[in-house]
């Protein structure tokens, strides 16, 4: 994906993480949105359309087990998970590596809370969008591979993210409307990421979720964000 090799660029003065964006392929590009169903599919546009996009659907959590995404897997068999690929991503001092991709030392900082963690048992990797808001929101209709791919995206930087894990446990599976990050600084980015995971993967809103991501935008720039379509 085209945006597996970037990482979020760490503003040190307020702990607030730079909404990833490409540069749009022309005067077209800024109206598309890419659609559900065509994995692969690219597409920018301003986070204000990529919201009024999203399907509003009521949810629905009946059958929900987090055993159906499989997750942690070792996708390119490196002896890496996706956890530890994921800590390797998003460390600012990397940690050392030793054998079956054991991690010692290394420095994070954890976006939610702006706090910097030297430990990294002290680190969740967040599901942006949670296995049970996806679930909810579109997942259970799909098949146990994609479930899987999605629970292990490392397609897009935007949905898996280092985390302390006091702020990932405070955060559990609740939307934008139930828990916003404590990092008042970094709330912008939060929601539009949650805005462009949501549109990579198909997933619909709820109209309490809509209000909540619609009311915090209010106060954030209309950022251009690209989006690669998972599935």
């Amino acid at each position: 994906m085209i945006l597996s090799s970037m990482r979020r660029t760490v503003f040190a003065s307020g702990a607030a993480l730079a909404v990833l964006t490409l540069p749009l392929a022309g005067p077209a590009a800024a109206a598309s949105v890419p659609t559900s169903g065509t994995a692969g599919e690219t597409g920018s546009l301003p986070v204000s359309q990529a919201l009024a996009a999203l399907p509003v659907r009521a949810e629905d959590r009946t059958g929900y087990e987090r055993s159906k995404f499989r997750h942690w897997i070792d996708a390119d068999g490196d002896g890496c998970s996706t956890r530890q690929e994921v800590l390797k991503r998003d460390a600012l001092t990397a940690p050392v590596q030793g054998p079956r991709c054991a991690l010692t030392g290394g420095t994070w900082l954890s976006p939610y809370d702006d706090t910097y963690v030297d430990d990294a048992s002290k680190l969740d990797i967040d599901h942006l969008v949670p296995l049970a808001e996806a679930w909810d929101s579109g997942a259970s209709a799909w098949t146990p591979k994609e479930r899987q791919d999605y629970a292990n995206d490392l397609g897009d930087p935007r949905d898996l993210v280092a985390v302390s894990a006091k702020s990932n446990r405070s955060k559990a599976d609740k939307d934008p409307s139930q828990w916003l990050p404590p990092a008042v600084g970094y709330r912008c980015t939060y929601v539009t990421d949650w805005i462009a995971d949501k549109t990579r993967w198909g997933l619909d809103i709820d109209t309490a979720e809509q209000t909540a991501l619609t009311s915090t935008l209010a106060d954030c720039p209309d950022t251009v964000i690209t989006v690669t379509t998972a599935r």
